[in-house]
């Protein structure tokens, strides 16, 4: 097959019309031509470009179907086989298709197999297994198994064989049992070995002690996978982990604790790194992991080729690093890096450990004060919630060292962003700071003027406001020093001023002067009312639904949060509902897509905040109930505007469906505090109970670089609410 032939009708075709993940496919004709260049680079750059437009991420579309059998083509005639086989590949294997015809994608690649299975037998190995690779990702196990199994007998390539049994097993999953014995073939090459362990894993076989020691004594197993074209298993001991772990069960969790347990301990540093990665996913998605993988864990903080590694997921274990206590604290004793990492881990582990450490080397333990700082979720305002975790430990000699830092002249931003969190965490505790932050006035402005108010005590108030106006801030936001000598004198001229200037000139600032302008409440109303009105967005003041002569902007999502936070400032000041409830609809119509989510919950939380004036928006929250993103908030809006008229039980499960799914845990928690535990139905009270007892971890958006604790708190909550005890684990 020459050039020719192979893109006979490529210019026949609407490419035009046809859609790629940047838009219109008239670019992909060139791309296929340049792909059989004699230029190495033209057709290594044409081959980037298509997976980029047809492949992109993993998702495919109307023009990948059309496209495929270029190609396919191609490989048949020579040409690039082994990077135009995987490109087939990946198409094949997408689960995520982007067009108006479900499976067309990989029922073309299916179509090309008259030329992709031949290539199974070519002379060159690497062909081979892209071939294979290919091949299998059809799921065309009729037109496909039969080949494989013949490859099987004949194959001598590792790499190839071990393409051919995972592509067996991934046609025929039934089947995986046929290759079970290769685990402990020791004639067997490694990654052969391997390839069957994963597969016994993705066929649900059970994992017995051969298992366990058929992949511990390969290990480490990342460099049996390095030429493999599944990217999931790419950290195979990884991959084998979370595959036990989904199984949910007793015996299934230990298997896999098991198989860390030893990764941890084994002589080999890679391998050990190949373990932690592995604790590393069971902490996350497991709640029974940090209790039993924290002891091997801090085991290792005593080696140090393997105490940095570990030090990364002891870090994230919060409470349940208790076994690692004593290591953590000789590290946190030593210096540079690893100390500081080590006491912000001591940070959450054990805060009075850490406290005098932390005073007595605080220039040196950036790492562990920013994890301090972030103890206390208050933030600036100092307010916390019953539920929430305490403060960092208040200690003189902290206190001592942190006013010593703002002394200084030229601390990094984060530092001072964290001293000042800290003091605002410790509140009026942390009084003798007060000239120290005033001295510094000129150097951090930013954190003075939000730590100031939180640590001045009342009779040092007045002092602290009058240097704040004698100190030249004219170069920080108006909304802060207005905002800081409210929360000190409770003065509302400079603020009521800075928040009018901020409404006509910064839209990028609406949200926080609006917020601003609903606590000042009623007696500010007459200055305030007319700006937040003129700071509407146009789509904002059209009543939802109505048609109009001229265009109403789109709006962004910060126009959104915009709108809803003027709408609740205008209703704290007005006292009456009438201009918020349109202003929420608007914004409860308009967001209503996958990227909106936040918008909607705030809206929701608004329209609850109404109480049944809110009454008229509960058609729309009804509508929100069918998004699990939403639904939540929505549930709990309608608790609140619309008690009567609701099925309080369909209220309850779209709010459960919401922490079920991870897609608003949080908003579910709030609902199920407002509604009472009492009132669940049977089923309900199961499912509650669930998330507070099982094994999974429940996670919280926003939270992914802490998904322990934020669990750990999410089970706490939902445990006192349902009224059961914290179990052991």
């Amino acid at each position: 097959m020459d050039l020719a032939q192979i893109f006979a009708d490529l210019d026949t075709q609407p490419w035009a019309d046809r859609e790629h993940a940047y838009g219109s496919a008239d670019d992909v004709p060139g791309q296929l031509r340049a792909l059989a260049s004699d230029d190495a680079e033209e057709a290594e750059e044409a081959l980037y470009e298509l997976y980029g437009n047809i492949v992109h991420q993993g998702s495919v579309y109307e023009a990948t179907a059309h496209a495929v059998p270029y190609p396919a083509r191609l490989a048949a005639a020579g040409i690039r086989p082994a990077d135009m086989l995987v490109l087939l590949g990946c198409v094949a294997e997408s689960e995520d298709e982007r067009s108006d015809t479900p499976g067309a994608c990989r029922a073309a690649v299916t179509a090309q197999l008259p030329l992709i299975l031949p290539l199974i037998e070519s002379a060159d190995t690497s062909v081979r297994q892209a071939a294979v690779w290919a091949a299998a990702r059809t799921g065309a196990a009729e037109q496909v198994l039969p080949v494989l199994r013949r490859c099987w007998e004949g194959e001598l390539d590792p790499l190839v064989r071990a393409e051919v049994l995972a592509g067996s097993v991934w046609l025929d999953p039934a089947g995986a049992g046929e290759y079970e014995r290769v685990v402990t073939e020791v004639e067997e090459a490694a990654p052969v070995r391997l390839a069957a362990l994963l597969a016994c894993v993705d066929a649900d076989l059970a994992w017995t002690p051969v298992h366990h020691d058929a992949l511990i004594s390969l290990l480490p197993v990342g460099p049996l996978v390095a030429g493999r074209f599944d990217m999931e298993q790419s950290e195979p001991l990884r991959y084998v982990v979370e595959g036990l772990l989904d199984r949910d069960t007793d015996e299934a969790r230990e298997a896999a604790f098991s198989l860390v347990d030893a990764g941890l301990r084994h002589p080999d540093a890679d391998a050990r790194a190949e373990a932690v990665a592995g604790a590393e996913h069971a902490c996350d998605v497991s709640r029974a992991a940090p209790a039993r993988l924290a002891g091997p864990l801090a085991a290792l903080l005593a080696d140090p080729a393997s105490a940095s590694p570990a030090l990364s997921v002891v870090t994230r274990l919060g409470e349940y690093a208790a076994p690692a206590v004593p290591a953590l604290t000789a590290l946190a004793t030593g210096g540079g890096e690893l100390a500081d990492r080590a006491l912000a881990a001591l940070v959450t582990a054990a805060p009075d450990v850490a406290a005098p450490l932390l005073a007595a080397d605080l220039p040196a333990r950036p790492q562990a004060l920013g994890a301090a700082a972030k103890t206390h979720p208050g933030g600036w305002a100092g307010t916390v919630r019953e539920e929430d975790p305490d403060p960092f430990p208040y200690l003189p000699e902290l206190l001592d060292a942190v006013r010593a830092r703002f002394a200084e002249s030229d601390i990094a931003w984060n530092e001072s962003i964290h001293l000042g969190l800290l003091l605002a965490a410790w509140g009026q505790r942390a009084a003798a700071a007060v000239p120290d932050l005033l001295a510094a006035i000129d150097r951090y402005p930013f954190v003075v003027l939000r730590a100031l108010p939180a640590v001045c005590p009342p009779d040092e108030r007045d002092r602290a406001a009058a240097a704040l106006r004698a100190a030249d801030l004219t170069e920080q936001s108006p909304l802060d020093v207005g905002s800081a000598l409210h929360r000190l004198t409770g003065e509302t001229e400079t603020l009521v001023r800075a928040i009018v200037d901020t409404l006509v000139s910064s839209p990028r600032d609406v949200v926080e002067a609006a917020k601003l302008a609903g606590e000042l409440g009623s007696s500010q109303a007459p200055a305030l009312l007319p700006y937040l009105r003129a700071a509407l967005s146009d789509a904002a003041r059209k009543p939802p639904g109505s048609a109009t002569g001229t265009a109403v902007e789109t709006r962004n999502n910060p126009r959104l949060d915009g709108d809803t936070e003027t709408a609740r400032a205008l209703w704290l000041l007005t006292g009456s509902a009438d201009e918020a409830l349109p202003i929420i609809a608007g914004v409860l119509e308009e967001a209503d897509g996958d990227w909106t989510r936040w918008q909607n919950v705030r809206a929701a939380r608004v329209a609850g905040a109404l109480g049944e004036r809110g009454r008229p928006l509960a058609p729309l929250l009804e509508r929100k109930l069918a998004h699990r993103d939403h639904a939540a908030a929505a549930a709990l809006a309608l608790l609140a505007v619309d008690p009567a008229g609701q099925d309080h039980a369909r209220l309850a499960d779209a709010a459960l469906i919401s922490a079920e799914t991870n897609a608003d845990p949080q908003s579910a928690l709030d609902f199920l505090r407002a509604y009472g535990a009492g009132n669940l139905t049977p089923d309900q009270l199961r499912r509650w109970t669930d998330l507070a007892q099982r094994d999974a971890h429940v996670f919280i958006p926003g939270f992914s670089q802490d998904p322990v604790r934020a669990d750990a708190r999410f089970r706490k909550e939902a445990r006192a609410l349902l009224g059961t005890r914290e179990s052991k684990g």
